[in-house]
């Protein structure tokens, strides 16, 4: 593990970018919410680029030694930065259901606020439930951008199917958040 004097590493610097791509991909989405402009396909893209970096900084991190409690407190914020901003603007955009975007945010909001609390006494890392989670809440938002109706009529059962599974994920990870939480 690297002592947190060096957390200005690769794979924090990788965090940080993702974090960087968020306000860029809501203006996109924003500017042009029709589902078959340029502007539209870009805003998935980079959504798509900033969601697949949530693996790679983790797996640079532990490959070279580098991980510390600054990654591991800013890779979480980065996910929720990123899977919130989507879902709050999508759900703006009337794209994704509000009650969706609101249990997802409750959840995410809970844990976040629970990891500042007890920052000081521990650094709780990632569970692979939360990951799953995270990787199925990339999925469903990834989904809901990509203007594949244009192509495929019933594309929007498959992305109201994947909410449903990112949001199945999305409470069972929380629920088992708080249970492992409470037994330390």
């Amino acid at each position: 593990m690297a002592a947190d004097g060096q957390a200005v590493n690769l794979p924090n610097s990788i965090t940080l970018a993702r974090i960087a791509l968020v306000p860029f991909f809501v203006a996109l989405i924003l500017l042009a919410p029709e589902p078959n402009s340029w502007e539209h396909w870009l805003a998935a893209f980079v959504f798509i680029l900033a969601i697949s970096t949530d693996g790679i900084d983790g797996a640079v991190a532990r490959r070279t030694g580098t991980v510390t409690n600054l990654g591991k407190i800013l890779d979480p914020i980065a996910d929720k930065a990123l899977i919130g901003g989507a879902l709050l603007t999508l759900s703006y955009l009337e794209e994704i259901d509000w009650w969706i975007t609101t249990l997802i945010l409750a959840r995410e909001i809970l844990v976040t606020l629970y990891r500042v609390v007890v920052v000081k006494r521990t650094v709780i890392a990632a569970s692979s439930s939360g990951k799953l989670k995270t990787i199925l809440q990339g999925i469903a938002i990834g989904a809901v951008l990509v203007p594949f109706e244009v192509w495929v009529p019933a594309w929007s059962f498959v992305e109201q199917a994947l909410l449903f599974v990112a949001l199945a994920s999305t409470l069972i990870s929380g629920v088992q958040f708080f249970v492992a939480a409470n037994k330390k």
